[in-house]
């Protein structure tokens, strides 16, 4: 069975109640449990994680290299500023897709410069929480192609 990583970086614990013009009112239990549904419709296994530190969003996508077949990546405000986590794809060297919420490209201008996506596969954004399953099945229609 595929197995994928969806990893969400700082501040989406917030989701629901965050800016919610912005964000929507989804929670991220709420996204978990469509990435989960998703998943078993497609017959992938899905972990989900959430952190606000660099540093654990980074040990989570070391440790997912040999247990993961690829990563659906919400890198939140660190997208924009994280060379360290562009490193630690790089590194493992597995499939990953980028995701947003909102349209970056819409928003302020720093918030359109993206360090995860020089070595993304692709990235997604401004479908709010819709955006978590058509990540998954850009995946998996990548993984499908190896």
């Amino acid at each position: 069975m595929t197995s994928i990583l969806i990893l969400n970086g700082p501040n989406l614990n917030l989701l629901g109640t965050r800016q919610p013009e912005v964000y929507g009112h989804v929670t991220l239990s709420d996204i978990e449990a469509l990435c989960r549904a998703h998943g078993t419709s497609r017959g992938a296994d899905v972990t989900f994680m959430q952190s606000n530190s660099e540093g654990i969003l980074i040990d989570a996508i070391h440790d997912a290299k040999g247990v993961h077949d690829g990563i659906v990546l919400n890198a939140g405000a660190y997208t924009h500023t994280s060379i360290a986590l562009m490193d630690a794809i790089s590194s493992v060297e597995l499939p990953v897709v980028e995701l947003h919420l909102s349209n970056i490209h819409a928003r302020e201008d720093f918030r359109h410069v993206s360090y995860i996506a020089r070595v993304a596969l692709g990235v997604i954004c401004g479908f709010g929480a819709a955006g978590y399953p058509l990540a998954m099945d850009a995946l998996l229609a990548h993984l499908a192609q190896q």
